[in-house]
């Protein structure tokens, strides 16, 4: 699984991949965790508001911060 966590960097960005970190451990999931800054990449992935957190190439959360309680749930879905 591949779980990209896309924004500038901002401190709403740093709490969002914390919560993902988080949410792999506490599913013992094993996932290609990156975090995208870029803003061509951003544009290129579809992201339009930020933080966003894509999983496989899909924008499951975008423009606030997930819980993660949420994470879980979504990451869940796509195991």
């Amino acid at each position: 699984m591949k779980i990209q966590i896309a924004g500038p960097g901002c401190p709403r960005c740093e709490v969002t991949e914390r919560n993902v970190f988080n949410a792999c451990a506490a599913l013992n999931l094993a996932a290609d965790i990156s975090h995208v800054r870029d803003v061509k990449q951003l544009a290129a992935l579809g992201v339009v508001l930020t933080p966003a957190v894509l999983v496989d190439g899909k924008v499951v959360v975008s423009g606030r911060v997930p819980t993660v309680a949420e994470l879980k749930q979504i990451l869940t879905t796509f195991g």
